[in-house]
């Protein structure tokens, strides 16, 4: 059950993208594509780690696509994603709009937790060639209804993208070495709630007090692309005495995805 929270809430996190609304609809193509270049047939290849469980994902940028009549990248995988990084772009489409990559496109996402969910994207910042340190890029927050073992949940997120370090040179966990790299996270803040029926009344409780459950920090070097992405997702769940829930009470994640090879042109 563990283990189905924790992609519960990394499922939560690319449902939140959803929502996200562009505030231009121009379709410049600046310098910005420097760090993750966006040239079709452009591919990269990760050694994902999770829980000292190693994987492999291959993206690459797929065919033109157009959405709302604005030229997109449509972002490709070879299988099914296990990174966070990949998952997020797998079938979705990325665009330069002035100095900010954006993506929008649609997904379909079956993490064993019942019926698959079709996702509608709309525009969500995620790097800023000259965004500052802690800018906020992005920012959405609204509200998602799953049962899980039984219980109704109801979850209240906010999901914003913020601008990170500039490095002039950056070494990796896997001693890999860059130059001219741009940070960027993903925070999700999340609160979780259960009604349940108590002596023929409906109550509310509070299974989950906000607090950042998923962070995720990506490392973009100009001319290559992500080189390393660093997803932690944390919880700890509210003491309900007399109350057994169907999720641990804390969890804890860690997820590495290493840039092996890649074709940047």
């Amino acid at each position: 059950m563990k283990t189905n929270f924790i992609k519960l809430l990394v499922l939560i996190t690319l449902i939140s993208f959803s929502s996200c609304s562009s505030d231009s609809n121009s379709n410049t193509f600046g310098e910005a594509t420097t760090y993750l270049p966006l040239s079709s047939t452009n591919n990269w290849t990760y050694d994902v780690v999770t829980q000292d469980v190693t994987s492999r994902d291959s993206l690459y940028v797929g065919n033109d696509t157009l959405i709302s009549a604005i030229t997109y990248k449509k972002m490709k995988t070879l299988n099914l994603p296990n990174g966070f990084f990949s998952s997020s772009l797998r079938n979705n489409g990325l665009r330069v709009d002035g100095t900010s990559i954006k993506m929008t496109g649609a997904a379909t996402f079956d993490f064993g937790l019942g019926t698959p969910i079709s996702i509608s994207l709309s525009d969500f910042i995620l790097l800023k060639q000259n965004g500052t340190v802690n800018e906020q890029l992005s920012l959405v927050s609204g509200t998602f209804s799953q049962t899980v073992s039984g219980y109704p949940l109801d979850f209240t997120y906010t999901l914003k993208s913020v601008s990170d370090l500039d490095l002039t040179t950056y070494t990796s966990p896997n001693g890999d070495a860059y130059t001219d790299v741009k940070k960027s996270k993903i925070i999700l803040n999340l609160k979780i709630t259960t009604t349940q029926t108590v002596g023929g009344f409906p109550i509310t409780i509070n299974i989950l007090a906000p607090q950042d459950v998923v962070t995720s920090s990506q490392y973009y070097s100009k001319d290559i692309g992500m080189v390393y992405t660093n997803t932690n997702i944390t919880y700890t769940l509210q003491d309900i005495p007399g109350v057994t829930l169907p999720i641990p009470q804390s969890g804890n994640q860690t997820q590495e995805e290493f840039l092996d090879t890649y074709l940047a042109n």
